[in-house]
Protein backbone atom coordinates (compact mmCIF):
# COMPACT_ATOMS: atom_id res chain seq x y z
CA UNK A 1 0.00 0.00 0.00
CA UNK A 2 1.70 2.96 -0.96
CA UNK A 3 1.80 5.97 1.78
CA UNK A 4 0.06 9.13 1.31
CA UNK A 5 2.79 11.27 1.55
CA UNK A 6 4.41 9.56 -1.17
CA UNK A 7 0.81 9.74 -3.36
CA UNK A 8 1.20 13.45 -2.17
CA UNK A 9 4.85 13.79 -3.51
CA UNK A 10 3.73 11.91 -7.09
CA UNK A 11 0.77 14.00 -7.44
CA UNK A 12 2.79 17.23 -7.14
CA UNK A 13 5.47 16.27 -9.10
CA UNK A 14 3.49 18.18 -12.15
CA UNK A 15 4.49 21.59 -10.37
CA UNK A 16 8.07 20.66 -11.07
CA UNK A 17 8.77 19.22 -13.91
CA UNK A 18 6.16 20.94 -15.71
CA UNK A 19 5.09 24.31 -14.14
CA UNK A 20 4.24 26.49 -17.28
CA UNK A 21 1.30 23.57 -18.55
CA UNK A 22 -0.19 22.85 -15.10
CA UNK A 23 -0.47 26.91 -14.25
CA UNK A 24 -2.48 27.43 -17.39
CA UNK A 25 -4.75 24.77 -16.88
CA UNK A 26 -5.20 25.44 -13.80
CA UNK A 27 -5.83 28.67 -14.67
CA UNK A 28 -8.13 27.94 -17.75
CA UNK A 29 -10.08 26.07 -15.05
CA UNK A 30 -9.94 28.72 -12.54
CA UNK A 31 -11.22 31.53 -15.57
CA UNK A 32 -14.39 29.17 -16.75
CA UNK A 33 -15.63 28.26 -13.39
CA UNK A 34 -15.33 32.32 -12.56
CA UNK A 35 -16.87 32.80 -16.01
CA UNK A 36 -20.08 30.70 -14.39
CA UNK A 37 -20.28 32.39 -11.19
CA UNK A 38 -20.09 35.95 -12.58
CA UNK A 39 -22.40 35.79 -15.37
CA UNK A 40 -25.35 34.12 -12.81
CA UNK A 41 -24.47 36.97 -10.27
CA UNK A 42 -24.22 39.70 -12.80
CA UNK A 43 -27.80 38.74 -13.83
CA UNK A 44 -29.37 38.84 -10.04
CA UNK A 45 -27.60 41.52 -9.14
CA UNK A 46 -29.12 43.40 -11.99
CA UNK A 47 -32.08 42.60 -11.61
CA UNK A 48 -31.68 43.02 -7.77
CA UNK A 49 -30.77 46.78 -8.36
CA UNK A 50 -33.72 47.35 -10.31
CA UNK A 51 -36.23 46.02 -8.29
CA UNK A 52 -35.01 47.93 -5.29
CA UNK A 53 -35.78 51.08 -6.96
CA UNK A 54 -39.11 50.49 -7.67
CA UNK A 55 -40.66 48.21 -5.60
CA UNK A 56 -42.21 49.42 -2.45
CA UNK A 57 -44.51 48.01 0.01
CA UNK A 58 -47.69 50.13 -0.74
CA UNK A 59 -46.97 50.68 -4.15
CA UNK A 60 -46.86 46.68 -5.36
CA UNK A 61 -50.75 47.33 -4.06
CA UNK A 62 -51.67 50.09 -6.05
CA UNK A 63 -53.10 50.76 -9.40
CA UNK A 64 -52.42 53.84 -10.90
CA UNK A 65 -55.96 55.15 -12.45
CA UNK A 66 -55.40 57.38 -15.15
CA UNK A 67 -58.01 60.25 -17.25
CA UNK A 68 -57.96 58.43 -20.85
CA UNK A 69 -56.67 61.28 -23.46
CA UNK A 70 -60.39 61.55 -24.93
CA UNK A 71 -61.71 62.46 -21.97
CA UNK A 72 -64.58 60.40 -22.51
CA UNK A 73 -64.77 59.81 -18.60
CA UNK A 74 -62.69 61.94 -15.93
CA UNK A 75 -61.62 60.71 -12.43
CA UNK A 76 -63.48 63.78 -10.44
CA UNK A 77 -64.77 63.92 -6.75
CA UNK A 78 -67.69 61.88 -7.14
CA UNK A 79 -65.60 59.10 -9.73
CA UNK A 80 -63.01 58.75 -6.22
CA UNK A 81 -66.08 58.12 -4.26
CA UNK A 82 -67.21 55.44 -6.61
CA UNK A 83 -63.79 53.77 -6.83
CA UNK A 84 -63.36 54.11 -3.06
CA UNK A 85 -66.31 52.32 -2.63
CA UNK A 86 -65.51 49.40 -5.07
CA UNK A 87 -64.96 45.93 -3.49
CA UNK A 88 -61.27 45.40 -1.85
CA UNK A 89 -60.74 48.67 -2.44
CA UNK A 90 -58.88 49.92 0.85
CA UNK A 91 -58.64 53.77 0.10
CA UNK A 92 -57.95 56.33 -3.32
CA UNK A 93 -55.35 59.14 -3.09
CA UNK A 94 -56.12 61.70 -6.50
CA UNK A 95 -53.60 63.70 -8.36
CA UNK A 96 -54.01 66.73 -9.49
CA UNK A 97 -52.05 68.54 -12.06
CA UNK A 98 -51.64 72.32 -13.79
CA UNK A 99 -48.97 73.47 -15.58
CA UNK A 100 -47.46 76.64 -13.81
CA UNK A 101 -44.92 78.95 -13.98
CA UNK A 102 -41.80 78.47 -10.86
CA UNK A 103 -40.13 81.57 -9.53
CA UNK A 104 -36.48 81.17 -7.32
CA UNK A 105 -34.75 84.82 -6.39
CA UNK A 106 -34.69 86.10 -9.80
CA UNK A 107 -35.53 83.36 -12.12
CA UNK A 108 -38.67 81.67 -13.61
CA UNK A 109 -39.16 78.62 -15.64
CA UNK A 110 -42.18 76.48 -16.49
CA UNK A 111 -42.97 73.33 -14.89
CA UNK A 112 -45.84 70.64 -14.00
CA UNK A 113 -47.66 71.19 -10.50
CA UNK A 114 -49.01 68.18 -9.02
CA UNK A 115 -51.20 68.77 -5.81
CA UNK A 116 -51.50 65.30 -3.73
CA UNK A 117 -51.90 64.35 -0.21
CA UNK A 118 -49.39 62.94 1.57
CA UNK A 119 -50.47 59.36 1.58
CA UNK A 120 -50.19 59.23 -2.34
CA UNK A 121 -45.96 59.15 -1.85
CA UNK A 122 -46.77 55.95 0.04
CA UNK A 123 -49.01 54.37 -2.64
CA UNK A 124 -46.87 55.81 -5.61
CA UNK A 125 -43.83 54.60 -4.73
CA UNK A 126 -42.14 57.97 -4.12
CA UNK A 127 -38.85 58.49 -2.21
CA UNK A 128 -37.01 61.54 -1.55
CA UNK A 129 -33.45 61.46 -3.00
CA UNK A 130 -32.56 64.27 -0.48
CA UNK A 131 -34.72 66.24 2.69
CA UNK A 132 -38.06 64.74 3.35
CA UNK A 133 -41.48 64.32 1.70
CA UNK A 134 -44.34 66.44 3.49
CA UNK A 135 -46.64 65.17 5.97
CA UNK A 136 -50.32 65.34 6.76
CA UNK A 137 -50.96 69.37 8.06
CA UNK A 138 -47.71 70.98 6.65
CA UNK A 139 -49.66 72.66 3.70
CA UNK A 140 -46.26 75.43 3.10
CA UNK A 141 -43.62 72.78 1.62
CA UNK A 142 -43.12 72.25 -1.70
CA UNK A 143 -40.92 68.54 -2.91
CA UNK A 144 -39.30 69.14 -6.21
CA UNK A 145 -37.79 66.86 -8.78
CA UNK A 146 -34.24 66.23 -9.41
CA UNK A 147 -34.78 67.61 -12.87
CA UNK A 148 -36.55 70.98 -11.66
CA UNK A 149 -33.37 72.14 -10.43
CA UNK A 150 -31.79 72.47 -13.43
CA UNK A 151 -33.87 75.61 -14.27
CA UNK A 152 -32.22 76.96 -11.42
CA UNK A 153 -29.05 75.32 -11.96
CA UNK A 154 -28.76 74.49 -8.51
CA UNK A 155 -27.91 71.39 -6.27
CA UNK A 156 -30.40 70.12 -3.82
CA UNK A 157 -28.34 70.61 -1.06
CA UNK A 158 -28.22 74.32 -1.85
CA UNK A 159 -32.28 74.53 -2.36
CA UNK A 160 -33.44 72.59 0.13
CA UNK A 161 -35.02 75.08 2.87
CA UNK A 162 -35.14 78.07 0.43
CA UNK A 163 -38.73 79.06 -0.65
CA UNK A 164 -40.48 78.95 -4.10
CA UNK A 165 -43.78 80.29 -5.66
CA UNK A 166 -46.29 79.61 -8.08
CA UNK A 167 -48.60 80.80 -10.77
CA UNK A 168 -50.78 78.80 -11.92
CA UNK A 169 -52.45 78.33 -15.81
CA UNK A 170 -56.48 77.01 -15.02
CA UNK A 171 -58.59 76.28 -17.75
CA UNK A 172 -61.20 78.91 -18.01
CA UNK A 173 -64.90 77.04 -18.59
CA UNK A 174 -66.11 77.43 -21.91
CA UNK A 175 -63.02 78.73 -23.74
CA UNK A 176 -59.70 77.43 -25.15
CA UNK A 177 -57.64 79.73 -23.31
CA UNK A 178 -56.24 78.80 -19.59
CA UNK A 179 -56.25 81.72 -16.49
CA UNK A 180 -52.99 82.50 -14.79
CA UNK A 181 -53.82 82.40 -11.55
CA UNK A 182 -50.79 83.41 -9.17
CA UNK A 183 -50.63 81.57 -5.84
CA UNK A 184 -49.44 84.45 -3.46
CA UNK A 185 -47.62 82.09 -1.05
CA UNK A 186 -43.71 80.95 -0.88
CA UNK A 187 -43.27 77.24 -0.31
CA UNK A 188 -40.34 76.13 1.51
CA UNK A 189 -38.27 72.92 -0.36
CA UNK A 190 -38.53 70.40 1.95
CA UNK A 191 -36.93 67.56 -0.25
CA UNK A 192 -35.81 66.62 -3.90
CA UNK A 193 -37.49 63.27 -5.67
CA UNK A 194 -35.35 61.62 -8.23
CA UNK A 195 -36.07 62.21 -11.54
CA UNK A 196 -33.93 63.84 -14.11
CA UNK A 197 -36.23 63.26 -17.28
CA UNK A 198 -39.52 65.44 -16.00
CA UNK A 199 -39.87 68.80 -14.71
CA UNK A 200 -42.51 68.47 -11.67
CA UNK A 201 -43.53 69.49 -7.92
CA UNK A 202 -45.60 68.32 -5.68
CA UNK A 203 -47.46 70.59 -3.11
CA UNK A 204 -50.46 69.61 -0.92
CA UNK A 205 -53.88 69.28 -2.76
CA UNK A 206 -55.60 71.32 -0.32
CA UNK A 207 -53.67 74.38 -2.02
CA UNK A 208 -55.25 73.65 -5.05
CA UNK A 209 -58.68 73.27 -3.60
CA UNK A 210 -58.59 76.38 -1.44
CA UNK A 211 -57.99 78.84 -4.26
CA UNK A 212 -59.63 77.30 -7.47
CA UNK A 213 -62.14 74.63 -8.64
CA UNK A 214 -59.95 71.43 -9.24
CA UNK A 215 -62.63 70.08 -12.22
CA UNK A 216 -60.88 66.80 -12.56
CA UNK A 217 -57.93 64.74 -11.43
CA UNK A 218 -55.01 63.77 -13.53
CA UNK A 219 -54.86 59.94 -11.82
CA UNK A 220 -55.37 58.23 -8.95
CA UNK A 221 -54.18 55.88 -6.80
CA UNK A 222 -56.02 52.89 -5.59
CA UNK A 223 -54.92 50.85 -3.09
CA UNK A 224 -55.98 47.29 -3.24
CA UNK A 225 -56.33 45.45 0.42
CA UNK A 226 -54.59 42.40 -0.72
CA UNK A 227 -52.21 41.31 -3.93
CA UNK A 228 -54.53 38.63 -4.70
CA UNK A 229 -57.42 41.83 -5.83
CA UNK A 230 -55.13 43.78 -8.05
CA UNK A 231 -56.53 41.87 -10.68
CA UNK A 232 -60.23 42.09 -9.93
CA UNK A 233 -60.03 45.85 -8.51
CA UNK A 234 -58.38 46.49 -12.09
CA UNK A 235 -60.81 44.84 -14.09
CA UNK A 236 -63.45 46.77 -12.25
CA UNK A 237 -62.05 50.16 -13.27
CA UNK A 238 -61.32 49.13 -16.62
CA UNK A 239 -65.08 48.72 -17.14
CA UNK A 240 -65.53 52.37 -16.11
CA UNK A 241 -63.43 53.49 -19.31
CA UNK A 242 -59.95 54.96 -17.36
CA UNK A 243 -56.26 53.64 -18.34
CA UNK A 244 -54.76 51.14 -15.36
CA UNK A 245 -51.40 50.31 -14.70
CA UNK A 246 -50.38 48.02 -11.99
CA UNK A 247 -46.18 48.27 -10.19
CA UNK A 248 -46.91 44.77 -9.77
CA UNK A 249 -47.00 43.70 -13.44
CA UNK A 250 -44.15 45.88 -14.10
CA UNK A 251 -42.18 43.89 -11.47
CA UNK A 252 -43.66 40.42 -13.01
CA UNK A 253 -42.84 41.16 -16.21
CA UNK A 254 -38.95 42.48 -14.95
CA UNK A 255 -38.72 38.94 -13.19
CA UNK A 256 -39.54 36.78 -16.64
CA UNK A 257 -37.12 39.17 -18.53
CA UNK A 258 -34.28 38.61 -15.97
CA UNK A 259 -35.13 35.13 -16.00
CA UNK A 260 -34.20 35.05 -19.72
CA UNK A 261 -31.08 36.81 -19.41
CA UNK A 262 -30.07 34.81 -16.33
CA UNK A 263 -30.40 31.63 -18.38
CA UNK A 264 -28.62 33.13 -21.31
CA UNK A 265 -25.64 34.19 -19.70
CA UNK A 266 -25.78 31.03 -17.50
CA UNK A 267 -24.95 28.90 -21.06
CA UNK A 268 -22.28 31.37 -21.99
CA UNK A 269 -20.50 30.67 -18.47
CA UNK A 270 -21.13 26.89 -19.04
CA UNK A 271 -19.82 27.50 -22.33
CA UNK A 272 -16.47 28.67 -20.84
CA UNK A 273 -16.54 25.57 -18.12
CA UNK A 274 -16.93 23.18 -20.56
CA UNK A 275 -14.30 24.41 -22.72
CA UNK A 276 -11.83 24.78 -20.03
CA UNK A 277 -12.45 21.15 -18.52
CA UNK A 278 -12.03 19.58 -22.00
CA UNK A 279 -8.54 21.00 -21.44
CA UNK A 280 -7.76 20.31 -18.15
CA UNK A 281 -9.04 16.73 -19.58
CA UNK A 282 -7.09 16.76 -22.86
CA UNK A 283 -3.74 17.90 -20.42
CA UNK A 284 -4.29 14.72 -18.12
CA UNK A 285 -4.53 12.38 -20.84
CA UNK A 286 -1.51 13.47 -22.30
CA UNK A 287 0.41 13.43 -18.95
CA UNK A 288 -1.22 10.00 -18.56
CA UNK A 289 0.41 8.82 -22.74
CA UNK A 290 3.50 10.65 -21.20
CA UNK A 291 3.87 8.34 -18.34
CA UNK A 292 3.14 5.23 -19.94
CA UNK A 293 6.61 3.43 -18.99
CA UNK A 294 6.19 5.31 -15.00
CA UNK A 295 3.18 3.69 -14.90
CA UNK A 296 5.07 0.06 -16.18
CA UNK A 297 7.67 0.59 -13.89
CA UNK A 298 5.12 1.36 -10.74
CA UNK A 299 3.29 -1.58 -11.51
CA UNK A 300 6.52 -3.41 -12.02
CA UNK A 301 7.49 -2.78 -8.32
CA UNK A 302 4.19 -3.62 -6.90
CA UNK A 303 2.00 -0.69 -7.30
CA UNK A 304 -1.33 -1.71 -7.59
CA UNK A 305 -4.09 -0.49 -9.97
CA UNK A 306 -5.66 1.31 -7.16
CA UNK A 307 -2.78 3.12 -6.26
CA UNK A 308 -2.42 3.98 -9.69
CA UNK A 309 -5.29 5.40 -10.08
CA UNK A 310 -5.19 7.11 -6.62
CA UNK A 311 -1.87 9.11 -7.46
CA UNK A 312 -3.99 10.64 -11.28
CA UNK A 313 -6.89 11.32 -9.35
CA UNK A 314 -4.88 13.13 -6.52
CA UNK A 315 -3.22 15.17 -9.33
CA UNK A 316 -6.71 16.14 -10.26
CA UNK A 317 -8.08 16.86 -7.24
CA UNK A 318 -4.80 19.49 -6.73
CA UNK A 319 -5.45 21.25 -9.63
CA UNK A 320 -9.02 21.76 -9.65
CA UNK A 321 -8.41 22.93 -5.48
CA UNK A 322 -5.73 25.38 -7.27
CA UNK A 323 -8.64 26.37 -9.95
CA UNK A 324 -11.33 27.31 -7.47
CA UNK A 325 -8.71 29.07 -5.58
CA UNK A 326 -8.06 30.95 -8.92
CA UNK A 327 -11.61 31.24 -9.73
CA UNK A 328 -12.21 32.91 -6.55
CA UNK A 329 -9.41 35.56 -6.39
CA UNK A 330 -10.73 36.62 -9.91
CA UNK A 331 -14.57 36.63 -8.77
CA UNK A 332 -12.96 38.89 -5.69
CA UNK A 333 -11.80 40.66 -8.12
CA UNK A 334 -14.49 40.93 -10.53
CA UNK A 335 -16.83 41.36 -7.25
CA UNK A 336 -14.83 44.52 -6.41
CA UNK A 337 -15.34 46.62 -9.63
CA UNK A 338 -18.77 45.52 -9.48
CA UNK A 339 -20.21 47.02 -6.57
CA UNK A 340 -17.85 49.83 -7.44
CA UNK A 341 -20.24 50.35 -10.49
CA UNK A 342 -23.25 49.27 -8.21
CA UNK A 343 -22.09 52.38 -5.71
CA UNK A 344 -21.81 54.62 -8.42
CA UNK A 345 -25.02 53.70 -10.15
CA UNK A 346 -26.39 54.16 -6.49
Amino acid sequence: MMRIQDTLRLATRMFRTRPARTWLTILGMGVGFAAVVILVGLGYGLQGVLLEKIVFGDAMLSLNVITPPSQVVVIDDDEIEVLSRLEYVEDVAPLASFTSLVTFGNLTGSIMLNGVEPKYFSYAGVVPLRGELFENGQTDFVVLSSAALKLFDIEAEDIIGKTVSFNVFVSVEGKDEAQEVPINKDYKVRGIIEDDASIFAYIPLSEFSSRFAVNYYEKARVKVMGREFLDAVEERVLERGFVVTSLSKTVDQANKIFAGVQVVLALFGAIALIVSAIGMFNTMTVTLLERTKEIGIMRTIGGSPLNIKVMFLMESVIMGFFRRFVGNLYRCRRRFIYELFIKHLS
